[in-house]
């Protein structure tokens, strides 16, 4: 429901799993394989040599250092900027709005209401059950309207139904309460908490 980029997400972790799948089997086959490794050495060396050249051909006159690296220093800065700007795109979605009316029958103005009065009354209403150990409610904004995710901890030997039944029973009351309705995702979870506390029906 929220607007986190799973596929772009999914994409990365696999492309890095591979690079990570790459980089042990070489190690491995290096570490196995006498002539692999006479041959990594040659080639590291080489590659070592490459590099002192390059530096020293970009080395402006005057200077110690390759200018090279102020590039490589740049391409670092310019990471990080694209890395803090995937991680501000993670979980985003929230609203504080889940509903508003601009048709006051004329009258100037407009009435919105707050995600908190859902997601409070909804949680409240919840915990007041003796089947539901935990419950969150998370306002979204779906396709520009108002949505509800509902994540509910059942106790341990409640029926999935029951809850998810009594869930939909309270999110009608609150639409009734309301005089509008919101589009809802019940997500029912069986944690260790639901576990480790003693269940008062008979399981």
């Amino acid at each position: 429901m929220n607007q986190t980029p799973r596929t772009l997400n999914r994409i990365l972790i696999t492309i890095l799993g591979l690079l990570l799948m790459l980089a042990g089997g070489t190690a491995l086959a290096l570490a196995l394989v006498p002539t692999l490794a006479g041959w990594w050495h040659a080639a590291t060396a080489q590659a070592g040599a490459n590099l002192h050249a390059v530096l020293d051909a970009t080395t402006l006159p005057g200077q110690r250092d390759s200018w090279l690296w102020i590039v490589a220093s740049l391409l670092l800065l310019l990471m990080v900027l694209l890395m803090i700007a995937w991680v501000a795109q993670q979980g985003k979605g929230r609203t504080g709005t889940i509903a508003a009316d601009f048709d006051g029958d004329g009258a100037p103005g407009a009435v919105q209401l707050s995600s908190g009065v859902a997601e409070q009354a909804l949680r409240t209403a919840l915990l007041e059950r003796d089947s539901i150990l935990q419950a969150t409610v998370t306002a979204y904004d779906y396709d520009g309207r108002g949505a509800l995710r509902i994540r509910v901890v059942p106790r341990l030997g409640v029926s999935p139904q029951a809850v998810a039944d009594e869930v939909s029973d309270l999110v009608e009351a609150l639409d009734l309460a309301l005089g509008m309705s919101f589009p809802v995702v019940i997500h029912l979870v069986a944690g260790a908490r639901s576990r480790l506390v003693r269940a008062d029906r008979v399981r």
